[in-house]
């Protein structure tokens, strides 16, 4: 290889890192401006009680950095035996009251959901404070990566024979992210409108089917890439199920906010709950 070519290929590969951190950047920027005049208030897939009654309690799962990790853990009430494990993540308002309702509701099926919370106790109140807490996470991605780990470890260690995971909007990436950092634990991925990965190499990691559900007007996940993201993963001879909703944008079916479709949100549930009984519970 000559010099030019050797200098060429050592500044396109110094260079990767700093164009996926654009991207990701880009992406975090279409999705405030989908959120730019939202609030966290409960939507009505917070207020739907579960399917039975469970127990739940705040709990601290891990200690990273020498600091508590604390997160909300739900189960079917009196369930005796390993239950199958959820690992839930956030939308970008944080682990608020919404998120634990809605850990409550994926107990309330028969599972024991721990919520995680990527954001050390944060909890936003307007979309500034939130897109604040989402680049805190991106800037340094190592705890968020780790915290994960620790979740994952927690179910098991609670009994867990099977893991899941499920997210929605800043969740909804960090859901596909856990299918491809602990491939080896997750057994369904669940993905509400996240940002997805294309590239085949990343995604060659996952093992365990996929379920997406976007929305068809949405212009912080374009169609192109959600088919993109399908297609490359079917090459894979990877399991996926994409579901596109007409006339439902961003955080149609968030337990936070401003933009839920209540036919989409009931459609993309019933898809969810059927999902993860067929993966985890079979």
């Amino acid at each position: 290889m000559n010099p030019k070519t050797l200098l060429l290929s050592l500044a396109v590969l110094l260079l990767l890192p700093a164009l996926a951190h654009a991207d990701e950047k880009a992406d975090m920027a279409r999705m405030a401006q989908e959120h730019k005049h939202d609030k966290p208030t409960a939507t009505p897939a917070a207020k739907e009680e579960p399917a039975r009654p469970v127990d739940a309690e705040e709990v601290t799962y891990a200690q990273i950095g020498g600091a508590p990790v604390r997160g909300y853990y739900a189960k079917p009430k009196g369930a005796q035996g390993n239950l199958p494990g959820l690992i839930v993540i956030h939308e970008w308002w944080g682990l608020n009251d919404n998120v634990r309702a809605m850990t409550r509701r994926l107990a309330g099926e028969g599972y024991q959901a721990l919520a995680v919370d990527l954001f050390g106790g944060a909890v936003a109140d307007n979309p500034d404070a939130a897109m604040k807490q989402v680049n805190n996470v991106l800037q340094n991605t190592g705890p968020a990566e780790e915290n994960l780990k620790r979740a994952a470890a927690y179910l098991e260690n609670k009994g867990a024979k099977k893991l899941g995971v499920i997210g929605w909007c800043f969740g909804g990436g960090w859901s596909l992210a856990t299918a491809m950092l602990v491939p080896d634990k997750i057994d369904a991925t669940v993905i509400y409108y996240g940002r997805l990965e294309t590239d085949p190499k990343k995604l060659s990691a996952i093992k365990s089917p996929i379920l997406g559900l976007f929305g068809a007007t949405d212009s912080s996940i374009p169609i192109a890439t959600i088919r993109q993201f399908e297609d490359a993963l079917k090459k894979l001879g990877k399991p996926v199920e994409i579901k596109i909703y007409e006339g439902a944008g961003h955080a149609f079916a968030n337990s936070s906010g401003g933009s839920y479709r209540p036919e989409a949100a009931k459609d993309a549930w019933q898809r969810t709950t059927a999902f993860f009984a067929k993966n985890l519970k079979r």
